[in-house]
Formats: C-alpha cells, structure tokens, sequence
C-alpha cells in the first residue's frame, strides 16, 4: 500500500502545484508539475504490475478497469500539457487517477482471467478508447464554461488559465478523433471472440457502445461537413460520452458487484 499512498501523495501535489502555477503564470504553464505527476504515473502503472504478477494475469475487473482508464487520462494529460498545451486538465485528471488508484487498492483486486491475445488486444484498445473520450469529455466541459462565461461578459481570474477558445476546441476535436478510431478498434476486435451475446451478457455493453460509436461519428461528420462546433459539439460529446460509460462502467457494476457475475 506504500507505492499507493505515495502516488496519490505525487497526483495530488501535481494538482496543487499545476493550480499555484497557473494562478502565477497562466499562459506560461510552469512546469513544476511535470515531476510529480511523471512519478505518480511511474508508480500507478507499476501497482498494477505488481498487482498482476501476484494474481497471475492481467485483471480487468471493474476497479482495476477503473484504474486503468485513470491511469490513461493522467498519461495523456502528461503528454499534452508537457508540450506547454492544456495542462490546466491536470487539475481535474489527476485528483480522479489518485481516486479510481484509491479504489482499486481497496477494493478491486481479483484473481485474473484467462485473457488470449485476441482478448487482451480488445481490453486494451477499450481502455485506450475510454481513457481518450474521457479526456474529451472534460475537454468539453471546459469548453462549455469557457463559451458560457465569454456569453454573460463573466470574466473571472479563472478564465485566465484556459487556452483560446479556438485553441481548445481544436484539441477537443483532434482528442474525440483519436478516441473515435480507439474504439472503431475496440469494436472490431470484439466481433473476433463474440460467441453468444446472450450467453456473455455482451448486449446492453455492444448496443451502447455502437450507439455511443455512431454518436460521436456523426459529431465529427457534422464537424467536417456542417462546421458544428460550441454548444452543439459539447453537447453531443456528452451524450455520446455517457452512453460509453454505461455500456462500459454500468454494465461492469451491475454484472460484478451487483450480479457477482463475471463482466
């Protein structure tokens, strides 16, 4: 439990250090946060390895599901926000991987499955997929307050720490992109072992996850052929977002901790 307590400790000060550097200098995004929160993704991943190695396998039950998806989002806010862009998502990113790493320690751990390669290429193009829309969904709730505020002439110190409008809006089209072709993959790799849905409780999981596929495809087709953007996009990456995570998350809670059933 030490190396989980200290990279919560890591999220957690990268977080407040990423919030007091902004405040300071908000379009210079100090990068004093890079550190700890390098260290605290360093020691996430290697939980899970250690964890894995004790349970003989990869576990990808609904916690260490979670974990990873938290994991994944703190990555990907690394890697943008290290290049100078967007690292104001840090402060939301890397609270909730120091939580969903809180969760799986107390409470996810499992004994593994029998995951063949076909099997493990679809769990982690799904993780890819889920941590990435994730990160557009957020990307998309700062895009929201941003136009909201601008529209009421609300100008507060935060504003000051969010990235143009244009800017932002680009990057959340480029990230829904990115995830869209993930989980164009998640659901190819799916049909590959897909049996019975019936027998493998895979339907309420496959319908969301197409209607959530086909939502954000339209979005990014009324981007590319209607010039959708503010209101519309984020509404709809929303929508989208949330039929993702039920077909993922809700359907996982309900057959393992609800059902006790295998997800």
């Amino acid at each position: 439990m030490t190396i989980v307590l200290i990279a919560i400790v890591l999220y957690l000060l990268a977080a407040v250090t990423l919030v007091v550097g902004l405040m300071r200098e908000p379009r210079r995004h100090a990068r004093t946060w890079l550190f700890p929160a390098l260290a605290a993704v360093v020691l996430h991943a290697g939980y899970h390895a250690i964890v894995w190695r004790g349970a003989g396998g990869t576990d990808l039950h609904f916690f260490s599901a979670l974990s990873l998806v938290g994991l994944g989002m703190a990555m990907l806010t690394l890697l943008v926000g290290a290049r100078g862009r967007m690292a104001t998502l840090g402060v939301v990113v890397f609270p909730i991987a120091a939580a969903t790493l809180g969760g799986y320690a107390g409470y996810g751990h499992h004994l593994a499955e029998g995951l063949d390669a076909r099997l493990q290429m679809h769990a982690w193009a799904a993780v890819l997929a889920y941590a990435t829309l994730a990160v557009a969904a957020l990307l998309a709730v700062m895009l929201w307050l941003q136009e909201r505020a601008l529209r009421r002439r609300d100008f507060h110190a935060w504003l000051r720490v969010l990235p143009p409008l244009t800017e932002l809006e680009t990057l959340l089209f480029r990230t829904i992109g990115a995830g869209f072709v993930m989980l164009t993959a998640t659901l190819l790799t799916g049909v590959l072992f897909v049996d019975d849905l019936f027998a493998q409780h895979l339907v309420h999981k496959t319908v969301l996850s197409v209607l959530s596929w086909l939502a954000f495809g339209a979005l990014l087709l009324g981007r590319w052929r209607y010039g959708w953007r503010g209101g519309i996009a984020v509404r709809w990456t929303l929508a989208a977002m949330a039929l993702l995570v039920l077909a993922f998350f809700g359907s996982k809670f309900v057959l393992e901790l609800v059902l006790h059933r295998a997800g």
